[in-house]
């Protein structure tokens, strides 16, 4: 058995990183939708589908947890999944299976409180909002699900979505430094135009966008936190693990690279992220 980790491209590899760092001895085999990504730009059906179909392959391949690092994916297809498909796929398989998403562990990390707790409102003003600025996919953006479930837990943090319709898209393609760091100011410039201001705090809400968190932090005011998706979900996980040992992640340390697209080698930002050659197989 493995843990399976999904995306729609090379940005998965930022929260693969950190549950290969802290969970050395677990077999992970990564699935790349080279062939279809981005997912940010595509209707919500076919998110759906897609998501469905890597869950298989990674099922197939002897996952028996998937962790879908895609915000998109965790905003549009997760829930769907997990109550339409994933009961009858698990009676289909005869073992136990199941698929987590990123978001959750992302907006306990917001808000410093467990998913299941919902705020007391009470009446009279909030005298100081916290404004979270999120960078993600116009899919999540649309999907709002970070300004709704934000605003569940805390009513003095203030979410704003930024979409950044063309950033993982050049990130997947390897683009120049000086093209990525001009679109990451062109969005932070967009933010603050709308807002006001500058966020107090900021997430990088697209696994892709970890990869330019320098970028980020350059054209963000010096200090502003950024919630770190990859550190949030490799608590979570571990965590998950403990309490659920039904979801066997293997024991041999062995690493699996799969692409839906072209295999082989990767471009030199994924290979500068990850620190040493990377290649992926044809899935």
């Amino acid at each position: 058995m493995s843990i399976g980790v999904f995306d729609s491209g090379v940005g998965g590899l930022t929260v693969h990183h950190a549950l290969v760092d802290r969970l050395p001895s677990a077999d992970f085999i990564y699935l790349a939708d080279q062939a279809n990504t981005p997912y940010g730009g595509r209707p919500g059906p076919e998110i759906v589908d897609l998501t469905r179909k890597g869950c298989e392959r990674l099922f197939d391949a002897g996952a028996s947890l998937v962790i879908l690092a895609c915000n998109t994916a965790s905003a549009i297809a997760l829930r769907r999944l997990q109550q339409t498909w994933l009961p009858g796929h698990r009676r289909a398989l005869g073992r136990p299976v199941n698929v987590l998403g990123i978001i959750v562990p992302t907006i306990e990390a917001a808000t410093g409180l467990p998913w299941q707790h919902e705020v007391e409102r009470k009446p009279g003003k909030i005298e100081q909002l916290d404004v979270l600025g999120i960078f993600c996919t116009p899919a999540t953006a649309n999907s709002r699900v970070y300004e709704i479930e934000i605003d569940k837990r805390r009513d003095d943090v203030a979410v704003f979505s930024e979409p950044c319709p063309t950033l993982a898209g050049l990130i997947e393609r390897g683009a120049g430094a000086v093209e990525l760091a001009t679109v990451v100011e062109k969005h932070v410039d967009a933010l603050r135009a709308r807002l006001g201001r500058h966020p107090d705090r900021a997430i990088l809400g697209c696994t892709h966008y970890e990869i330019v968190a320098d970028m980020f932090r350059a054209a963000l005011p010096p200090g502003t936190p950024l919630i770190h998706q990859p550190r949030a979900t490799a608590d979570a996980i571990e965590a998950y693990l403990a309490k659920h040992p039904e979801y066997e992640p293997g024991r041999d340390g062995t690493r699996r690279f799969l692409t839906t697209g072209t295999p082989g080698p990767q471009h030199g930002l994924v290979e500068a992220f990850w620190g040493a050659p990377l290649g992926f197989d044809a899935a």
